[in-house]
């Protein structure tokens, strides 16, 4: 009995250390809750594809800060608010630093070839570090690219004096200027606006642009991931035709422009493409759309364009190019820049991230390779650092004196180290070229400006009179 008795204590205390063991465990690998999800269409159901935002915002107020959404069958963390993006993408910043856009084949196949945005591992370090050191060697940061940015805002500005005062959108004329920026980078010179060769690289940009609009979507992005089977295969070669004649287009057009060199570029054609592919789509679209916004938005508040103007009076005169050395003596100016990047809010969901590896984030467990939404649209709107954050107001970034107040929230190019590598480039360009315009000129609207909408939608016409 003794010895029957000692063997049932000994299965009982195994039992109870397995039993503690196999809560530990769950309780190390409990991951962030989230709504229970249907079988194939997981939480599509439960969220709104025309303001994905407020679903998320929403489910955050149930569930917490950390919490997982299912798009079909892909698993997705979301990450709600200033202090666990800062906690992610900053103090854990090399666990979330993966990039998981395209991982179907049949995305792989449009994207042969991955450039700085979309690769992993030691190849996106390498291709960060070469298109970081690409763009100081070329000026960024430099006076030589302030030159240049100068020089196509004084083109831009006669463009538009050119206008006769008669009403016309600004939206083609600043991707040109965009875009030319980037050319006189790449290709060591900028073109003139008529140019044939110059008008075909728009087209693309245009055609890549409409057909993003249409796919890449932060929804449809993601719900073209998540299944990788046969159903997508008609809607995949579609579009696989229709980016492979684009991106044939860009390599041509990249071609042409290389030959006609000094004959001793150390780029192939597919190192220059895969290069500057990114930096073309990327640098075109953000920039002159934030422009373009940030344009409407003044005809919208005459007054704070009239005080913007008297600081440009008072800093920089009217005879003289702006520069970025003046930005630190315009506070006014650089508050409304910030608020325009801050209220448009142009990425609002971010570009997903993955964790590399099996990661314990605020007391969850996250499996490698989990897709991760760090929202950017609840830090950009928290409305404890950007009191009324639904209102355009240039005092979210002004002390009470006046000065410039800068502020941890302020993240229109994320954070950490997937912040956006053009960021200083699209600094300057948005200084430079926004001064430019409101130092010549004052812009009118066709329609009287308490009835202009600023919610992002296509800005409407406008006429400028020479200042």
């Amino acid at each position: 009995p003794t010895m029957e008795l000692l063997g049932m204590t000994t299965i009982f205390l195994l039992i109870c250390v397995s039993c503690l063991l196999l809560v530990t465990t769950w309780r190390n690998r409990k991951q962030p809750p989230g709504p229970i999800a249907l079988p194939l269409a997981g939480n599509m159901l439960q969220l709104n594809p025309k303001n994905l935002p407020e679903s998320l915002k929403k489910l955050s107020e149930k569930y917490g800060p950390v919490f997982t959404i299912r798009l079909g069958p892909r698993k997705i963390v979301v990450l709600y608010g200033y202090d666990v993006v800062k906690e992610a993408l900053i103090d854990q910043a090399d666990d979330f630093s993966g990039r998981e856009i395209k991982p179907v084949s049949s995305w792989r196949s449009i994207f042969p070839s991955s450039g700085v945005a979309t690769s992993n591992g030691e190849t996106w370090k390498q291709l960060r570090r070469f298109a970081l050191t690409t763009l100081r060697d070329f000026g960024m940061g430099k006076r030589s690219i302030e030159e240049r940015i100068q020089e196509e805002a004084h083109f831009l500005v006669e463009r538009i004096r050119n206008t006769h005062e008669e009403p016309f959108n600004p939206g083609i004329f600043l991707i040109h200027a965009v875009s030319n920026i980037i050319c006189s980078i790449v290709f060591g010179d900028r073109f003139d606006y008529e140019d044939k060769k110059f008008l075909t690289l728009i087209n693309l940009l245009d055609e890549n642009r409409k057909y993003q609009n249409a796919i890449q979507t932060q929804v449809c992005t993601v719900t073209l991931n998540t299944f990788e089977n046969d159903d997508n295969i008609l809607l995949m070669n579609t579009y696989s035709y229709v980016f492979k004649n684009i991106h044939y287009g860009y390599r041509t057009f990249l071609f042409k422009q290389t030959e006609k060199g000094n004959g001793h570029s150390e780029f192939t054609v597919e190192s220059l493409s895969s290069s500057t592919l990114d930096l073309f789509l990327a640098g075109t679209a953000t920039t002159s759309t934030t422009l373009q916004y940030g344009l409407l938005i003044l005809q919208k508040y005459p007054e704070i364009q009239e005080k913007v103007q008297k600081e440009i009076d008072g800093v920089i005169g009217r005879d003289r190019r702006p520069c970025m050395a003046d930005r630190s003596q315009m506070p006014y100016t650089d508050a409304v820049i910030h608020e325009i990047q801050r209220f448009i809010d142009f990425i609002p969901l971010n570009v997903p991230h993955t964790v590399i590896k099996d990661t314990k984030f605020r007391n969850y467990f996250i499996p490698k390779d989990t897709m991760i939404f760090p929202l950017l649209t609840p830090i950009l709107h928290d409305s404890k650092e950007f009191p009324n954050p639904e209102k355009f107001d240039p005092g979210h970034f002004l002390n009470a004196n006046g000065t410039f107040k800068k502020s941890d929230f302020f993240m229109p190019f994320s954070a950490g180290k997937r912040i956006c590598a053009g960021e200083g480039l699209a600094r300057m360009e948005l200084f430079i070229f926004l001064t430019s315009i409101l130092q010549n000129f004052t812009l009118k609207p066709v329609v009287h400006h308490k009835d202009i909408d600023i919610t992002p939608h296509k800005p409407v016409r406008f006429f400028s009179v020479r200042r």
